[in-house]
């Protein structure tokens, strides 16, 4: 049987259907210890304790918030103490969880996390930071990390795009360079995001052919464009290629971003400025628990 922590966002702590399932889990044989967050660190913390007990799995129970904390958490382990992962989504958008097919039922999901045969999948190191979703800059950043609370609960995924709205009025491009494999930009960009993942933002799909297993990112691009050029972004964001005008999407193992003023980044829900970034693909770098269909593995 597994030997498992799990690392809960205390604000989801005493609901009854997890206890539940953490109840059942228990008597079925897992040996499944509970670790209560209270602020950021807590779970980097609680990390660094299940790797020097030798568990086999670490579950992150929260929102894509606490996924990045504990993914950024295991990273700082070495290999050979390196448990694997599962996720319990208790967040308001889950994307993480929900483009992997991740289930949000709490037994469902701790079953999958200590049952199933965890696969390899990579990280993204920005800077002195890691991530394992999305990473989405300027305009994406700013309406993610300034939509309030109440109106992510109260709208779900739709706050996103309500806050999007208000925030298009007044916003200004941000002047960047960007280098990547076979990739250069320089000038006015609206939206810059790295993909190991699929989606973000309350279930915006930016990269559909990514892979979480594949050495590589997804970049996605968005540059100022006139309003008479609507029809044609609208198109090229409905089909992302490495030639557009306006959106491009290509993929590559490491980027770096220059900027004139800093600029608002969300590392999977984690907000930081910077106005020089560097991204590298770690490969294999975690074992993640995931169910058979998942479509963010390339088989």
């Amino acid at each position: 049987m597994t030997t498992a922590t799990l690392i809960i966002n205390g604000k989801k702590a005493g609901q009854p259907d997890i206890r539940q399932a953490v109840n059942d889990l228990r008597k079925k044989g897992h040996d499944l210890q509970v670790r209560v967050t209270w602020e950021y660190g807590d779970g980097l913390r609680y990390v660094k304790e299940a790797g020097e007990l030798g568990v086999d799995c670490v579950i992150a129970g929260g929102g894509d918030g606490t996924v990045n904390e504990v993914s950024h958490g295991l990273s700082l382990l070495a290999p050979e103490r390196r448990p694997a992962m599962g996720v319990l989504p208790l967040g308001t958008a889950n994307d993480f969880a929900t483009g992997c097919k991740i289930p949000k039922d709490p037994l469902a999901a701790l079953k999958l996390a200590t049952e199933a045969e965890p696969v390899a999948v990579d990280l993204v190191q920005v800077n002195d930071r890691y991530f394992i979703n999305i990473a989405s800059a300027g305009f994406g950043a700013a309406v993610t990390t300034e939509t309030p609370v109440e109106l992510k609960n109260f709208l779900a995924g739709g706050a996103y795009t309500l806050m999007g709205m208000i925030k298009i009025l007044n916003f200004t491009p941000y002047q960047v360079q960007v280098k990547a494999e076979n990739y250069e930009f320089e000038g006015e960009a609206v939206i810059g995001a790295v993909c190991n993942g699929r989606q973000a933002g309350g279930g915006q799909v930016l990269a559909r052919n990514a892979y979480i297993n594949d050495g590589l990112f997804d970049v996605l691009v968005v540059q100022t464009f006139p309003l008479n050029a609507i029809e044609q972004v609208t198109s090229e964001l409905h089909n992302p290629s490495p030639s557009g005008e306006y959106i491009t999407l290509f993929q590559s193992s490491w980027l770096e971003s220059f900027a004139v003023e800093p600029i608002p980044v969300n590392l999977d829900g984690e907000p930081i400025t910077s106005s020089s970034l560097r991204y590298d693909v770690l490969p294999g770098a975690i074992k993640l628990a995931l169910p058979f269909d998942c479509p963010c593995i390339a088989t």
